[in-house]
């Protein structure tokens, strides 16, 4: 459903870890809608159809803030606020567990696996790191601080209590968080490393891949050989800002790009059934900031290794 408000739990529990989404209905000044069933069709017909509509409603699926059902044929009320569980598609599960790095009454540190996008977004709802990390650990009320990219295994941030939230956000927005990832990717003996990498990347809505593109640089990357292995190394990849793809995009500028990187250098056919037993080798290996609830100084370290690179 399209053009939904945020999600609000109010009087309906979670369902597999996501939220009741919260509908309020708006002021009608031309009369337009007699009773609750009409603002809805209107409202949500286009995307899921009428009947369907109708169905949820016979159904008592949407709930006022008491949890009783509302029926359709209710006379319209302006500021009236429904809940109500959207359903989704099955998902393919991501067969890997997340680690638990840390957890306390404040902060639940996870070590997310490859695959696993980290908020529902598109067609991975109940399938996210936020959504199972609330149903293993019984803590609904957990929000992520930050996000990965699903693609990216490695260590997320989440938070206990929503108030203490805003918080731990603002320190990823005035990047006061030092992360470490690191990368196995194609050894180039011509390439001359340590470096620094600056440039301006660009991502489109809609475009799956990021770009570089000539002005301003609006990103900055240090990068690092740690070690070789025949044909491939091992990289640490220090990012100073946090841009779409940003490490990705710059090691394929390099000409080393990641390992199994299905966007760069080359988009794969949107549709390809994934491959997990060849996860883009990009792991966020460290976190370390001062806590801005405690003031103590913080720094965790993944406990996840990256498959090309086994331990040896």
């Amino acid at each position: 459903m399209r053009g939904r408000r945020k999600a609000s739990a109010g009087p309906l529990p979670q369902r597999d870890g996501i939220d009741a989404v919260r509908v309020r209905l708006p002021e009608d000044p031309e009369g337009r809608w007699g009773c609750v069933g009409e603002y809805l069709v209107t409202r949500f017909g286009g995307a899921i159809g009428a009947e369907r509509v109708a169905a949820m409603l016979g159904a008592g699926q949407f709930v006022g803030a008491d949890g009783g059902a509302v029926r359709g044929g209710e006379p319209y009320a302006a500021g009236l606020s429904l809940w109500f569980h959207r359903e989704f598609a099955a998902e393919a599960p991501v067969p890997f567990p997340i680690g638990i790095v840390y957890r306390d009454t404040h902060l639940v540190v996870a070590d997310k696996p490859h695959f696993l996008a980290t908020t529902p977004r598109g067609r991975h709802i109940t399938e996210t790191a936020v959504a199972r990390l609330r149903r293993e650990l019984g803590v609904p009320a957990l929000q992520p601080a930050h996000r990965l990219d699903r693609l990216t295994a490695g260590l997320v941030l989440f938070v206990v209590r929503p108030e203490e939230r805003g918080a731990y956000q603002t320190l990823f927005r005035d990047r006061l968080v030092r992360k470490e990832y690191e990368a196995v990717a194609p050894y180039d003996p011509a390439l001359v490393l340590p470096r620094i990498v600056r440039s301006r990347i660009v991502k489109e809505r809609g475009v799956l891949a990021a770009r570089e593109e000539p002005g301003e640089a609006n990103s900055e990357s240090y990068v690092e050989l740690l070690e070789r292995r025949g044909g491939l190394g091992r990289y640490r990849l220090v990012p100073a800002t946090g841009r779409t793809h940003q490490l990705r995009v710059h090691m394929n500028a390099l000409g080393v790009p990641i390992l199994h990187d299905p966007l760069y250098p080359v988009v794969e056919a949107e549709g390809t059934v994934e491959d997990f037993s060849r996860p883009l080798q990009l792991l966020a290996r460290r976190l370390e900031f001062t806590d801005p609830v405690s003031g103590e100084p913080r720094r965790f370290v993944s406990g996840l290794r990256l498959s090309a690179w086994p331990e040896g």
